[in-house]
């Protein structure tokens, strides 16, 4: 698929945001080797929430996705206190 991109007239891609799929960023960084390869923010959450109990998963979810939506890493690393009230509910 990336292969006919490229034939296709594509000259380069900047950023791929992709789900994870196996073999698939090595694909596109050997067609694309500037390409900026990075999993796409509902699969990050989703793979997050792997590591949350089913009654917290909401809640995770909601503070996973303040983190991934932020524009600075300042930002990012200030938002780990939003997990704090986390502990409230164990």
């Amino acid at each position: 698929m990336v292969t006919g991109l490229k034939n296709r007239g594509v000259q380069d891609i900047f950023i791929a945001c992709i789900d994870g799929l196996k073999g698939f960023p090595e694909a596109i960084e050997t067609v694309f080797p500037k390409t900026a390869v990075q999993l796409c923010i509902v699969h990050m959450v989703r793979y997050g929430l792997n590591y949350a109990s089913w009654k917290l998963r909401e809640a995770v979810a909601t503070d996973l996705l303040a983190i991934y939506s932020v524009a600075t890493v300042a930002e990012a690393e200030a938002q780990p206190a939003a997990f704090a009230h986390l502990k409230v509910l164990l």
